[in-house]
């Protein structure tokens, strides 16, 4: 358990400190047979992201935006429990957490710039859509002109 204080890295040099996260273990229901019944194998980790002060600013009001339905009093929550051993079931809690938060966090994308359509593709269209439309018209057997 002690190897787990390595720094979790976010995205660039912004990593989560190991002593913001707030770890949480219980028994997990699934495979692992009398096993399961012994041990504290599913993981919760918690992240306070309102009071941290890992993430910059800006990413700290970006993450609190977009993950507002995640939040529980500003509070992150990841559970895993599908590994059979706390100690994978905690790597996977980790990189869950991480990669929430580097996409909660990533930039929004640029806004697109609307194109316009040449005049010369809308000009072809147009004509083949009348010249399709001559092609039925002469397949009528009344004649409507």
């Amino acid at each position: 358990m002690d190897g787990m204080s390595a720094p979790h890295v976010i995205r660039g040099s912004v990593s989560l400190p190991e002593a913001e996260l707030v770890w949480r273990f219980s028994r997990s229901s699934g495979p692992g047979g009398q096993h399961v019944n012994t041990t504290d194998t599913a993981v919760e980790l918690r992240f306070d992201l309102a009071r941290t002060e890992a993430l910059p600013e800006v990413w700290k009001r970006r993450a609190l935006e977009r993950l507002a339905g995640r939040l529980t009093d500003g509070v992150v929550t990841v559970r895993a429990s599908e590994h059979r051993s706390q100690w994978r079931n905690r790597e996977a809690a980790t990189v869950r957490l991480t990669a929430l938060l580097a996409e909660a966090t990533a930039p929004p994308p640029k806004p697109r710039r609307p194109t316009r359509i040449p005049r010369g593709i809308n000009e072809r269209r147009l004509r083949q859509k009348k010249q399709r439309s001559e092609t039925k018209r002469g397949r009528s057997p009344k004649n409507w002109d």
